[in-house]
């Protein structure tokens, strides 16, 4: 059997064509697959930002042809590059597991002093949605102190623009799709030796973070493939099912969907990222309409219903606790990333200069504030979120936990809790009586009041979906009382009210 793929001719797509044509090889004995390279528009006119270049579907639209005249079976798209107007006669049918959908932030390690000074950074990107998205981000979570950030309009591929930031003496930073680098970086053909070779050197030169997706989330279907072949190739749909991930096609589907309700196109400021969680599936929404419409959504639907409850039945406590600071710490052999569940964990004059993650958002800003460059972050979602960082790191990861003496440690084999401070956490039982539902902000906080009234076990309990649910549920079943329908994951106390509340 021989097939045609077809791509354009740029490193990045060349390797996604590759990448579909060896998974069906994997799938298909004696497949033969012949490739197709060609320029698109938008490869061509690298002058103009892409949202001010009239035509649709810049990089896609030449390959419409040639599956309209059979000189190809299929073409392979960055998913995010297609226009979200549907087609009738050819059809997206598959596409391979999603890469990282984040965006990348890289800033030149010898401007720093220079931000610092001038708290003033200038960054390279087109993209009107980032630059809404991201301005105050970087303003308050950046070690710099920003006061002023800059959007410039930068084009070509990443080597080229990565390049150009290397060059460019006024330009500090450059923000790229996170999973172009990390395809390029881990190609394992050796045609991608030499520019694996140019972007390690680069990235010796540059820092980077993994840029928030519920502050800045992705363009619709950033980090998935698009699979495009005929739509009356029955046999193609057949064969392309075999690798198909669904679970990613339903994602990259509904992303799209959201921003063509607003129109679409890459000169809307509006990123949606959905992200399918085995407690449900998150949506967030964010940027500005052409009317004038601010959008910020973030919303968990619920794999199973909610149960409702009166204002006056629902209960949360803020933690208030003693803490002490410990003197005997030590980090592991080895350890070059940092996994930091608070802020205090972060000890007094300590100086660490590799791999800095933390568990969210709110502790990102204070190490930032503190001067400390972060590298990403769980985003309040619990540290089974995976924080990709291997590929960039180009070094093998060893990771350890700063965290309270009594924090919570799943795997002490691959992140090994460090205690640094000690954690008393108070009684705060005020008013508990007659509520049936309850938010818990910590583990210990649940313990603690669970201990001295254990009525509340038989009550509604819910939590963000982090570790904090680990720690209830562990303690229900150590109890034998742990039932699924009483212990509920939230994103965050607001989403518990919006969802629960009568």
């Amino acid at each position: 059997m021989r097939l045609r793929i077809s791509a354009r001719k740029s490193d990045l797509a060349r390797l996604q064509a590759y990448m579909v044509g060896d998974s069906l090889k994997e799938k298909i004995p004696g497949l033969e697959v012949v490739y197709r390279f060609k320029e698109s528009l938008g490869d061509i006119n690298l002058t103009d930002p892409l949202w001010k270049i009239p035509e649709k579907g810049v990089f896609t639209e030449d390959f419409y042809g040639e599956l309209i005249n059979n000189e190809t079976d299929m073409v392979v798209h960055s998913w995010k590059d297609l226009p979200t107007e549907i087609k009738t006669d050819t059809a997206i049918v598959a596409t391979l597991p999603r890469a990282d959908q984040r965006d990348l932030l890289l800033v030149k390690k010898s401007h720093f002093d220079k931000l610092r000074t001038s708290k003033a950074m200038r960054v390279f990107s087109s993209s009107p949605r980032r630059e809404y998205n991201l301005t105050n981000f970087f303003k308050a979570n950046l070690p710099f102190g920003l006061e002023s950030v800059k959007f410039e309009s930068v084009r070509g591929n990443i080597p080229t623009r990565i390049r150009k930031l290397l060059e460019a003496n006024e330009i500090d930073g450059l923000i790229v799709a996170k999973a172009a680098l990390d395809r390029l970086l881990m190609a394992p053909q050796e045609e991608f030796k030499d520019v694996q070779a140019l972007l390690r050197g680069y990235l010796k030169d540059l820092e980077w973070a993994a840029l928030p997706l519920t502050v800045s989330p992705n363009a619709a279907a950033q980090g998935a493939l698009a699979v495009e072949i005929l739509a009356t190739r029955s046999d193609l749909k057949d064969l392309l099912a075999k690798i198909d991930h669904p679970s990613t096609f339903a994602c990259a589907q509904k992303e799209r969907k959201i921003l063509a309700s607003f129109g679409g196109g890459c000169h809307q400021k509006i990123g949606v990222a959905v992200l399918d969680r085995s407690y449900g599936e998150i949506t967030v929404l964010k940027g500005l309409t052409d009317g004038g419409t601010v959008l910020d959504k973030k919303e968990l639907d619920l794999s199973t219903p909610a149960p409702k409850f009166s204002a006056e039945q629902m209960w949360t406590g803020e933690v208030h606790a003693d803490r002490q600071a410990l003197n005997d710490w030590k980090l592991p052999a080895g350890t070059n990333a940092l996994y930091v569940a608070r802020s205090e964990a972060w000890p007094d004059s300590f100086d660490f200069n590799q791999f800095v993650w933390t568990a969210g958002l709110k502790t990102w800003r204070s190490l930032a504030q503190k001067g400390i460059w972060v590298h990403g972050s769980s985003e309040g979602l619990g540290e089974q979120e995976e924080a990709r960082l291997d590929i960039l790191a180009g070094v093998p990861v060893k990771w350890a936990k700063l965290s309270h003496a009594t924090g919570f440690a799943e795997n002490a084999a691959t992140m090994p809790l460090v205690a640094t401070y000690t954690l008393n956490a108070k009684d705060n039982d005020s008013a508990i009586s007659g509520k049936e539902a309850f938010f818990w902000n910590s583990g210990s906080q649940f313990i603690a009041l669970a201990e001295k009234h254990p009525e509340i076990l038989k009550k509604n309990h819910a939590c963000g979906p982090g570790n904090t649910f680990k720690v209830i549920r562990q303690y229900l079943e150590e109890k034998n009382m742990f039932d699924p329908t009483r212990l509920r994951i939230f994103l965050d106390q607001e989403d518990w009210r919006q969802q629960c509340t009568k």
